[in-house]
């Protein structure tokens, strides 16, 4: 969009970003509202140490900085407070800016309710589900941007991927072009405020995850996930499955769509397991629904590269094949992990542990026992109950090297070693970005 077009929303108006972070999405959120002239203050728990690096990126603009705390103050007579995802949902401070008629918005969901107000030509695409959104997300991305020229216009990628923010995009949008947005939970809090859903919605699937966090409240959780299409017209489409339908409290107003498995088991693809079936159905409605052809989605999907850490094979170390899942986060996501893996070789060597979710781990603790070979665990709050499900066919261990080369020494040429954590990364790490980096690191050295 043309800077004089957006530029107005933001120009000296007060505004509190809430959470800087470290990953990228609140610098690069607060960068913009400052380079559109906004008076911003940023707030954060975290001190100016732990932020250091954001901050630094930061330099060049004027901004008020309130770090350690949150103070009330800057959540009254401010025209716009911007949340990060995983704020509480109980936040004192969120309530206090809504008793005194403060809007709230996020970074996606704000940049969707400008599309939509402003320039309505640009389509939205909105992916999201408990398992599955990441991966269906890229395939879908990756059909549209490899056939631009058909669409009739650029293809861009925003919600919730690493490094990423999504309101700066509407610097590069134009009419015509299409914005593909992978959606948590959390996100989806800023479309219900705004009471906006995506022109097409995809919901994968739904289970138990983040129940730390809803306070093992499944009906917040859902809630939460529905406004991925509950503000839809009928002009609006929803790609799901019956089971969603079925528990869904919200029913859909735009036309609904039902993926077929058996148009896409003969495209040779180069990603593991039967789930990724459904997630390359989800992505396949999706393109056509554009009106994509059928044979260009073939040839596209084809080459799709795969996705970092979702079953990403990294290579060979004297003949065993070493498997990434960083991105594995709940006991469901493991567990389709091994399953994919045990497709292709027996004997699995499976890294797992991390902090706990307040999930239900038995699922896990048998698959575990039934197809792996060798168990090694991280240390972490979750591991400690996972631990008491299992036999004592397995290992503890305090770090990914030491979980490593006890993999190595476990292993021989028949054996894959999985990396799929199934829980949250806290503890060791500060985040699954940096526990995936980590992984990667070491293989490389290896």
């Amino acid at each position: 969009m043309r800077k004089e077009v957006y530029e107005p929303f933001f120009k000296d108006k007060k505004i509190t970003v809430m959470g800087l972070g470290i990953l990228g999405r609140g610098l690069r959120v607060t960068a913009f509202l400052a380079e559109c002239g906004a008076n911003v203050t940023v707030t954060d728990l975290k001190s100016r140490e732990a932020l250091k690096s954001s901050i630094n990126a930061l330099k060049k603009y004027k901004i008020n900085y309130v770090l350690g705390k949150h103070e009330l103050k800057d959540f009254e007579s401010v025209d716009l407070v911007i949340k990060a995802a995983g704020v509480p949902l109980d936040s004192k401070f969120i309530k206090h800016a809504r008793s005194k008629s403060v809007p709230i918005a996020m970074d996606a969901s704000l940049f969707a309710k400008l599309v939509q107000d402003i320039e309505p030509r640009i389509t939205l695409i909105g992916i999201t589900g408990t398992r599955g959104k990441s991966m269906t997300t890229a395939i879908a991305y990756h059909v549209l941007k490899t056939n631009e020229k058909s669409l009739g216009g650029k293809v861009f990628l925003g919600g919730n991927m690493r490094e990423k923010a999504t309101l700066p995009l509407i610097k590069k949008v134009r009419p015509g072009d299409f914005v593909v947005l992978e959606l948590d939970s959390w996100q989806l809090q800023g479309f219900g405020n705004e009471q906006i859903s995506p022109h097409i919605s995809v919901f994968t699937n739904l289970m138990s995850d983040h129940m730390n966090y809803y306070k093992g409240s499944l009906k917040k959780y859902l809630s939460d996930k529905t406004n991925i299409y509950r503000f839809q017209t009928p002009k609006d489409f929803l790609i799901t499955n019956k089971n969603l339908l079925k528990t869904s409290p919200h029913k859909p107003k735009g036309k609904v769509i039902l993926p077929n498995i058996t148009e896409v088991q003969s495209i040779p693809m180069r990603i593991l397991g039967s789930h990724n079936l459904q997630n390359t159905s989800y992505a396949y409605g999706v393109a056509r629904i554009l009106g994509l052809k059928d044979n260009i989605i073939r040839q596209a999907l084809k080459t799709f590269p795969g996705l970092e850490g979702r079953l990403q094979i990294l290579g060979k170390k004297r003949g065993i094949e070493i498997i990434n899942d960083n991105n594995s986060t709940t006991p469901e996501a493991t567990i389709a992990g091994i399953e994919a893996v045990y497709e292709k070789c027996k004997n699995i060597v499976l890294i797992c542990g991390g902090s706990d979710k307040g999930l239900d781990l038995s699922g896990l603790a048998n698959t575990i026992k039934k197809f792996c070979y060798k168990t090694i665990l991280l240390k972490g709050t979750g591991t400690e109950y996972l631990k008491n499900k299992l036999d004592s066919n397995f290992k503890e261990v305090g770090s990914l090297k030491e979980a490593l080369k006890k993999a190595f020494g476990f292993s021989n040429k028949n054996v894959v070693i999985l990396f799929s954590p199934g829980f949250a990364s806290f503890g060791l790490f500060a985040n699954e970005y940096e526990r995936n980096d980590e992984f990667i690191r070491i293989i490389k050295r290896l």
